[in-house]
């Protein structure tokens, strides 16, 4: 589950993630764990080119990838909004150390900048890609209640 949400994403998580247009989706992006900013500094970001102007960088080596299987549970037992998708894998994956994965919301990804992009959660996630199949295990990336 995620650390942060950020700013500009709050009260929207669950509509963003409904993905409301035809050619829109959300987006996991690694960040590179040297440079990293706080949780304090990167929440305040309202796009994915701001949440990269300062000194956090993404590792480019593994990739983005589209989230698949994204659900939006309204849990009346718990009084609380989920959000999920389907776990990512990396086949032979290499590059500098993870620090943390954003998921961004894309509202078009056939075309557009990191400045569309709206930063919607960010999780810490120490990993160093060396080669071995990694898989991400992706379990409810937002609740709000």
């Amino acid at each position: 589950m995620a650390n942060i949400t950020f700013n500009v994403a709050l009260g929207q998580a669950a509509a963003l993630a409904a993905l409301p247009k035809a050619s829109d989706a959300l987006i996991l992006i690694p960040l590179e764990a040297s440079g990293l900013e706080t949780d304090a500094v990167l929440k305040d970001k309202d796009t994915f080119a701001d949440v990269v102007s300062g000194t956090t960088n993404e590792q480019t080596t593994i990739g983005r990838k589209p989230l698949s299987s994204i659900t939006v549970t309204v849990n009346d037992t718990l009084d609380r909004v989920e959000i999920d998708a389907a776990d990512v894998s990396w086949t032979s994956p290499t590059g500098n150390p993870i620090g943390a994965m954003v998921i961004v919301y894309d509202p078009d990804n056939t075309t557009g900048t990191d400045a569309d992009l709206i930063p919607v959660t960010k999780a810490d996630v120490l990993w160093t890609p060396d080669g071995t199949t990694f898989t991400l295990a992706i379990a409810d990336f937002f609740r709000a209640s």
